[in-house]
């Protein structure tokens, strides 16, 4: 039986990615064309305890496909984890009457969610927004196609300086549990190595592998390393690298927070427009306790459980092998 939805709220929670706010705009104007009254929580699962939930329209969301970051802002909240903050995150749902919630964000978002629908019977379907990659199905998240190029961009101009002076650049990604910014930017950028969190590599692999190239006269070389490496850091791994390899100058970039940033590829506007469009029309289906996801060139749905609990993104072992090959 589908359930009588009148009236959706939208919210953003975790790390921004970029897309977020084409996803918003199709969330919004999903509902409106199918006469639902529109909510926007600012700050999260944060607005919720605060009541910071404010009515939307059409316009509401007008000029702001083009857009990095969330207009309606993001938070982590610890206090959402109690059953107390979710009580009050519940009560204050009801002061507006709001029947269905869509939450765009990672694993933690849809942590949040899950547990929330299962405690309070309240409709839910989550958006998969980090640019990590990282959450099973879906092959790809959104905000990821921009990050890889804000990285790709970045490292083009390294590479310049780099040739210049005969230098060896550690670059360090974004990619705690997930190599999938690294690996991917490393085929694009031509690097010479990779160092992921889902593959050991060891210091003294990598050297061989630097010192192939300086014998073969590279004027540079750019090591892409993910922050989830069990090695460590950039810094630190570019410290034990120059004590035994020093044919180079050596130097260190971390891009940090700057691959969350700018405005979205196309790829993600799009991808984020039509998650956004899935998830109001699978609400109004009956639908609950879900993720839509990216599938092939398809929109498919994966429960929550499944989501959290599955091996998030197996590396592809062609571009594996690639990074070694393509690197002579």
């Amino acid at each position: 039986m589908k359930p009588n939805i009148k009236n959706i709220a939208v919210l953003t929670s975790g790390g921004d990615a970029p897309g977020m706010n084409a996803c918003i705009r199709a969330v919004v104007r999903t509902g409106i064309y199918n006469g639902i009254n529109m909510f926007g929580v600012l700050q999260g699962y944060q607005g919720l305890i605060t009541n910071n939930i404010i009515p939307m329209d059409a316009r509401s969301v007008s000029n702001i496909i083009h857009l990095g970051g969330t207009v309606l802002k993001t938070a982590r909240c610890l206090e959402f984890k109690t059953d107390e903050g979710m009580d009050l995150a519940y009560e204050n749902l009801k002061l507006h009457q709001i029947d269905a919630l869509v939450v765009i964000g990672g694993d933690g978002t849809f942590t949040g969610a899950r547990r929330f629908a299962q405690r309070h019977q309240i409709n839910v379907i989550a958006i998969p927004g980090t640019i990590d990659n990282d959450l099973y199905g879906s092959d790809f998240t959104l905000g990821y196609d921009t990050a890889i190029n804000t990285v790709i961009e970045a490292i083009d101009k390294i590479r310049d300086t780099a040739d210049s002076h005969d230098r060896l650049f550690f670059v360090e990604v974004m990619g705690r549990d997930s190599g999938c910014i690294a690996l991917r930017s490393a085929i694009a950028c031509g690097a010479e190595a990779v160092l992921l969190p889902e593959r050991a590599t060891s210091l003294d692999e990598l050297i061989k592998q630097l010192e192939a190239g300086a014998a073969t006269k590279k004027s540079s070389s750019i090591v892409i390393v993910s922050e989830g490496h069990k090695q460590g850091g950039a810094y630190d791994i570019a410290k034990h690298v120059k004590e035994k390899f020093n044919h180079y100058d050596t130097k260190v970039t971390i891009l940090g927070h700057l691959q969350r940033g700018g405005s979205p590829s196309s790829f993600d506007r799009i991808l984020g427009s039509r998650l956004g469009y899935a998830a109001v029309n699978e609400l109004l289906k009956g639908n609950t306790q879900q993720m839509v996801g990216l599938r092939g060139n398809d929109i498919k749905l994966t429960s929550l459980d499944e989501a959290l609990t599955e091996h998030s993104f197996k590396l592809e072992s062609d571009l594996l092998e690639m990074t070694k090959v393509l690197s002579i």
